[in-house]
């Protein structure tokens, strides 16, 4: 088993409760960890033999960018739902932060984080 990592992938997407967030956006980040039986790639040296992070990323942005939710929690189980749908992944680790989240406070960032196996979501 193995482990590839996309890191601080950031997006403008439509997600929130309040209408402002409906209506203007906001930045969102991700990080998503995927876990996997990588000793055919280590052995062929081929894409193939594995999982395109270029794939991931691009199926990622497609949700983020053009889905809406309320929730990051519903975000982030989306996210998964298609990663184990799409892609050879058996357990995967995702974070999604709302940097700009509305709170009377001071804060960096709001952050779900979801851990799933393959059989959780089939």
């Amino acid at each position: 088993m193995g482990t590839i990592r996309l890191k601080n992938m950031s997006f403008y997407g439509y997600h929130g409760i309040d209408e402002s967030e409906k209506f203007f956006g906001g930045k969102f980040e991700v990080d998503l960890e995927m876990i996997f039986n990588l000793e055919a790639a280590i052995k062929s040296d081929n894409l193939k033999d594995t999982i395109s992070y270029v794939d991931v990323y691009k199926k990622i942005k497609q949700i983020v960018t053009g889905e809406k939710f309320n929730l990051i929690e519903a975000l982030a189980g989306k996210i998964l739902s298609e990663l184990f749908n799409n892609f050879n992944i058996d357990k995967a680790l995702i974070r999604v932060r709302k940097p700009g989240a509305p709170v009377q406070g001071v804060l960096d960032t709001i952050e779900v984080e979801l851990f799933g196996k393959r059989e959780d979501f089939e």
